[in-house]
């Protein structure tokens, strides 16, 4: 049907997993890539690699506390000002979290001087360190919300989805009773003119309704198949014309098998028959559908014009409304339909033309 797959879980469980290596890679390459640098002679100053990580340490735990509880508890509810004061809270904390233990462990150890807890008012110190942790913070807020855009987009086009689906079943439907009812009516007429004519479209009717049974069931079908259905009904049709009536068809599937929304023509055909035709004077309609190689179907019906009265109560005029309806579901920019008098009013014609992107091999 409709473009986008059915999603009944955002993220399956591959893209988790995948996700999950993601994370896993950028934050082992954050906290090995000192290991990478060394000084001329080739030595590494493994003091400054084991304050790097706890430093990292601190950033990775601030990361995740914002990515899996403070953005989707607190950030994502509105809570946004109880947001920054416990972002603030924990970038002090891990402040004087990070000088404790580096005080505690390398205090008296490296070439500097011994690092004492910072000086409570210090503004230009906090700012300065504070600054990475905001990027910190930020980073998570930006993928985060990046994701839950991406799970509400996807759970929109699944919604969108189903409506479409449901439309478009609806729409069948109601199509199918629309076309048997128009095919009995045509029967009926001929069961008290000529009624060995009668019994053939009788015949003809049973294997329409077996390919609308079995293969319409389907999303699309097969040019081929629906050029066979769309056959056979004109053979039905012409069972109850009269010979005043030209009728010329032109069916090709074109040089690759294209698939294609079953019954999407027949409405046009219908109107064809329903409004091509004079009980009393001469009348021609003119099909020809063709597939080409690139996908596109292109489907030209020209008739002579009798248009019927208010009075004229045949069929319920639900028939082209309904192929709008599906080529908008189906087709979105993707189709022309060109339709209308001649100028003269002799004549009608419809060019519906679709670019498929389905083919059978």
């Amino acid at each position: 049907m409709l473009i986008f797959v059915p999603m009944k879980n955002t993220y399956p469980i591959n893209s988790k997993a995948i996700e999950i290596i993601i994370h896993t890679i950028n934050w082992l390459l954050i906290f090995v890539f000192p290991l990478f640098l060394s000084d001329n002679h080739g030595n590494m100053n493994w003091i400054e690699f084991y304050k790097h990580i706890i430093v990292t340490s601190f950033y990775c735990l601030l990361f995740y506390i914002n990515f899996f509880y403070l953005l989707p508890k607190v950030w994502f509810n509105g809570q946004i000002q109880r947001f920054i004061i416990i972002n603030l809270i924990l970038i002090f904390a891990s402040i004087h979290g990070i000088y404790f233990i580096l005080d505690f462990l390398f205090g008296g150890k490296n070439s500097i001087a011994p690092l004492h807890i910072p000086p409570p008012l210090n503004f230009l110190f906090y700012l300065f360190k504070s600054l990475p942790m905001i990027f910190v913070v930020v980073l998570s807020m930006v993928i985060r919300i990046s994701q839950q855009w991406h799970q509400m987009r996807d759970k929109l086009i699944e919604a969108e989805q189903e409506k479409a689906e449901a439309e478009l079943s609806n729409l069948k439907n109601q199509l199918s009773p629309h076309f048997i009812l128009n095919t009995l009516n045509n029967i009926y007429s001929l069961i008290n003119i000529n009624g060995v004519n009668a019994q053939e479209a009788i015949q003809e009717l049973s294997k329409l309704l077996r390919y609308m049974l079995y293969d319409n069931q389907s999303p699309y079908v097969s040019l081929e198949k629906e050029l066979e259905f769309i056959d056979s009904y004109v053979g039905l049709m012409q069972i109850r014309v009269t010979q005043s009536v030209e009728i010329n068809v032109h069916l090709n599937k074109g040089p690759k098998q294209i698939m294609i929304s079953p019954l999407i023509f027949i409405s046009l055909i219908e109107n064809a028959f329903k409004h091509g035709i004079s009980p009393t004077q001469n009348s021609y309609i003119s099909i020809s559908i063709q597939g080409y190689q690139d996908g596109k179907v292109s489907c030209e019906i020209i008739n002579s014009n009798f248009p019927k009265t208010m009075t004229d109560k045949s069929g319920s005029g639900i028939g082209l409304e309904q192929v709008y309806r599906r080529l908008e579901l189906l087709y979105p920019n993707k189709y022309k339909w060109q339709k209308g008098v001649s100028p003269d009013g002799q004549s009608y014609t419809s060019i519906l033309t679709i670019q498929t992107d389905d083919v059978c091999n």
